[in-house]
């Protein structure tokens, strides 16, 4: 058995890749939330709901026992949570971390579409970088996932780029992202210690198409 704990359960994304990996018999989930009622549609001999708040790492670190992966999709405090997370897993000895952040936190996405990004995500995007900056100096088995805008399609189809590589397209439906974190879960040793831009091909433009 794997132990998955899923930081900011309630989260779209999270759900989607709960959905996902509930089909998967050999994971137990901890899903971690402030407001247990609001995943308390998910059932199964398989998962636990743990109350509490990723600032609180007292709670945190109890939540840790045990575990094998830690996924977090989370906003707010950005710095302040990456370092609960990573003292957390280090002292609790858990190496494999997927952290969910944003496009454009390396200045990597070209273009109009790159110019108008950061104007509509602005400070968001200096949170997330600091978040990854902490992942990055970490010796964790990270892998940092960057999305770009996000829709509510029906639909798994999507690539990647490397941290060093321009970002392409300019959306991507959750669904996609949920995959890709139940990938990297389902194959532990892809994608370490890598940060990954993901994207629906062929949607490169000035603007996502719903703007």
């Amino acid at each position: 058995m794997k132990n998955i704990l899923v930081l900011g359960a309630a989260g779209q994304i999270a759900n989607d890749a709960i959905d996902l990996l509930l089909k998967n018999k050999a994971y137990n989930l901890t899903l971690y939330l402030r407001k247990p009622k609001r995943v308390a549609n998910i059932h199964g001999s398989n998962v636990r709901v743990f109350e509490g708040d990723v600032l609180n790492f007292k709670k945190l670190k109890e939540a840790m026992e045990g575990q094998d992966v830690v996924y977090a999709n989370l906003d707010g405090e950005l710095e302040k949570l990456a370092k609960n997370i990573v003292k957390a897993m280090n002292e609790s000895g858990i190496k494999r971390l997927i952290f969910i952040t944003s496009l454009g936190i390396y200045d990597e996405v070209p273009g109009k579409f790159g110019a108008w990004n950061k104007k509509e995500l602005g400070e968001y995007l200096v949170l997330y970088r600091k978040a990854a900056d902490i992942i990055e100096a970490s010796d964790l088995d990270y892998t940092i996932i960057r999305p770009a805008w996000l829709t509510d399609e029906d639909e798994i189809e999507y690539e990647t780029t490397q941290k060093n590589e321009s970002f392409k397209g300019t959306e991507v439906s959750r669904k996609s992202v949920a995959a890709l974190v139940v990938k990297l879960i389902d194959n532990p040793t892809l994608e370490i210690r890598k940060s990954l831009g993901v994207n629906k091909p062929n949607t490169d433009g000035d603007k996502p198409s719903f703007y």
